[in-house]
């Protein structure tokens, strides 16, 4: 039975565990990755004054924002964009230009205006366009897989591909307009999914955050790259791309992208820079680059330099309030309303610099966890309250600066989930703690119990914390017994058998007293000294005392006939009952201390139960308890008794029968 109840405790605290665990790991950690890339983690880039940038130098936005929409009102005719893309042909010499957005259809009212903008797209050698897959099937499958297979031939990229089986989670394309289509060389997804950093997909719907990227997309067994990639691929000449589970491998370049794959995309946390007036690179409005080209068109000096973008990379894309078709902005763990044209970018300047955070794989992040749960175990069962909680504190602190450290260094561990698991092992270890330690004051009671009353022990366990020497005054009947000339009998017997009878005689004597409302002080050898009226309250105690002695002898005579039986002696009892005030209370040393009776009361009593032998009687009381119990008993007097320790004669009481 033991062995179940151990089974199914442990079977139970494990659930607990796990459940804590995922719900602190899938709904709390995201929150702390978030604050830790927000206000711990730090830029690999220098701030630039000048520019007021904390991302790389190497990218620059070119942005469709208000300021561009209250000249130009949207929306404009897409030839209207020609200047923009001229300005960057013709004048600028920018490594790469990319254009960071989705053009699905045509404008069929303004059917020349997309054709020019598109012819001007075709000098581009350099451009890289969005496209974007989609979850949802093809609503025409004969004309999507037309689609798809020139979609294939144009833009797929040709990188090894090490995985068994590609993940899967795009099902369409949202396509291109013929016209485009033809006029574009280069293309890249510039879908986001937002979710947690371990690529589950049943993080998406715990949260509307955007962490991750995914430069490759596996789609019908080809591989895309996401925009930034294609930026980075052109940036750098193409270079050879092997593709497995956990890394994008440049071999060409010495370095690698770890990733995380699943079952249904593979992705990399953004490495996020801080942001300065909403973006984290430097930020041109568009219109800014549209009147500068008219201005060198007419030979006039231009608002922005052209010499400013060569060798750079410019990411063109549109970030106007809402209301206007043009926000883009998602919720990262930086800002509420982070312009998507820069989350682009973010990625470009962390592939492009190789810089990236760190994961650490989720065998460290469990072995952190247990480890700690261990340690606060330990902390909590060795050592008492205020020692254990102080190092248990001191190490959830620990950790949370391990955490920020590694933060700070681009490391990601988890953050809240071990220490929500520290502070859960530290409630059931202290439990488990209390639950043993009061079994151990359980087995300590039932033990001590067999050496001291059980009211004493109830005593003493209520007033654990107070306990001390001293006592009061009180008014009690004590009873003393003992078996008449067991000493001489005893030389004549082992030890075994003086043990068993004394065992057997206590064991017999122990109910009745208890029966009777009294507590066994001690045992003296053979002699027996209880206690009636204290710490039991009760205003009878000389009447119980009496009955209880006489109960005795009954159950002694009882005793006689089966010890005869067995071939044993033949043992009587003499009885000595007193009542009086005594002082009652903790007597000893502060180190050693018995609860017990003193005073002339108890002397008395002792007195009695040895006149027994003097004057052949069983059962002696004095006059006081006779005042008592005299509606009750049967007595003899002895008149004019000389007590030893008395001053003056008194008259005593041989109890015959109590009624």
């Amino acid at each position: 039975m033991n062995k179940i109840k151990f089974a199914l405790s442990s079977i139970i605290v494990l659930l607990v565990f796990i459940f804590v665990y995922f719900v602190t790991y899938h709904f709390v950690e995201p929150k702390a990755y978030d604050f830790m890339v927000k206000h711990v983690l730090t830029n690999k880039f220098q701030f630039d004054k000048k520019k007021q940038i904390y991302g790389s130098g190497d990218i620059v936005l070119v942005v469709i924002d208000s300021k561009t929409v209250e000249k130009y009102r949207w929306p404009w005719k897409r030839e209207l964009n020609c200047k923009l893309f001229e300005y960057f042909y013709q004048y600028a010499r920018p490594s790469v230009v990319v254009h960071d957005s989705i053009i699905s259809n045509i404008d069929k009212e303004n059917i020349q205006s997309d054709e020019n903008f598109f012819n001007t797209l075709k000098k581009f050698d350099n451009l890289v366009v969005g496209f974007m897959p989609n979850i949802k099937p093809w609503e025409d499958s004969d004309r999507g897989k037309v689609y798809d297979e020139r979609f294939s031939n144009k833009f797929a990229i040709k990188a090894e591909n090490k995985l068994k089986s590609s993940p899967y989670i795009y099902s369409s394309l949202i396509p291109f307009p013929v016209m485009y289509f033809d006029s574009i060389k280069h293309t890249g997804s510039v879908s986001m999914i937002p979710g947690f950093i371990d690529g589950n997909i049943s993080s998406y719907a715990l949260d509307e955050i955007y962490r991750n990227h995914e430069y490759v997309i596996y789609y019908n067994g080809k591989i895309y790259p996401s925009l930034a990639l294609s930026t980075f691929l052109l940036y750098k000449n193409n270079p050879e791309m092997v593709v497995s589970k956990n890394y994008i491998e440049f071999p060409n370049l010495g370095y690698k992208i770890k990733q995380k794959t699943t079952k249904y995309q593979s992705i990399v946390p953004i490495k996020f820079y801080k942001l300065w007036y909403g973006y984290s690179h430097p930020m041109i409005s568009a219109v800014d680059i549209m009147d500068s080209y008219d201005n060198l068109q007419n030979g006039k000096k231009p608002t922005i330099n052209p010499e400013i973008f060569k060798d750079k990379i410019v990411v063109i894309g549109a970030n106007v309030p809402a209301g206007t078709g043009l926000n883009d902005n998602k919720n990262t763990p930086i800002s509420v309303n982070h312009p998507g044209v820069d989350i682009q970018a973010t990625a470009i300047d962390n592939i492009v610099h190789n810089d990236f955070l760190r994961i650490v794989p989720n065998f460290v992040n469990f072995f952190l966890i247990i480890l700690g749960m261990a340690l606060t175990y330990i902390f909590i069962r060795l050592y008492d309250l205020m020692k254990s909680t102080f190092l248990t504190v001191s190490l959830i602190l620990l950790y949370l600066i391990l955490a920020s450290l590694c933060f700070y260094y681009g490391v990601v561990i988890n953050v809240i989930t071990p220490v929500v698991m520290f502070i859960v092992m530290m409630i059931f270890a202290y439990t488990h703690k209390f639950i043993l330690e009061n079994r151990s004051k359980e087995k300590v009671k039932s033990a001590m119990g067999k050496y001291m009353s059980e009211d004493v022990m109830k005593r003493v366990m209520l007033n654990i914390d107070n306990l001390g020497l001293g006592g009061k005054k009180a008014n009690v009947t004590v009873l003393f017994s003992d078996i008449r000339g067991f000493t001489s009998m005893s030389e004549n017997m082992s030890a075994q058998q003086v043990s068993e009878i004394l065992n057997e005689y206590f064991t017999e004597m122990e109910p009745i007293i208890t029966k009777y409302n009294g507590i066994i002080n001690k045992f003296i050898g053979d002699a027996v000294m209880a206690i009636f009226g204290e710490p039991i309250q009760d205003k009878n105690h000389a009447k119980n005392a009496v009955k209880c002695g006489y109960e005795m002898l009954l159950k002694v005579k009882e005793l006689q006939k089966k010890w005869v039986a067995e071939g044993k002696p033949k043992i009587e009892i003499g009885i000595g009952i007193n009542t009086g005030d005594v002082f009652v209370g903790n007597i000893g040393s502060v180190n050693r201390m018995e609860y017990t009776v003193i005073g002339d009361t108890v002397n008395l009593a002792s007195r009695l139960e040895s006149y027994n032998k003097v004057y052949k009687t069983k059962m002696l009381i004095s006059s006081s308890t006779y005042d008592e119990v005299k509606g009750i008993v049967d007595i003899i007097k002895i008149s004019d008794v000389e007590i030893r320790g008395k001053s003056h004669k008194m008259d005593i009481y041989e109890v015959l029968k109590v009624n």
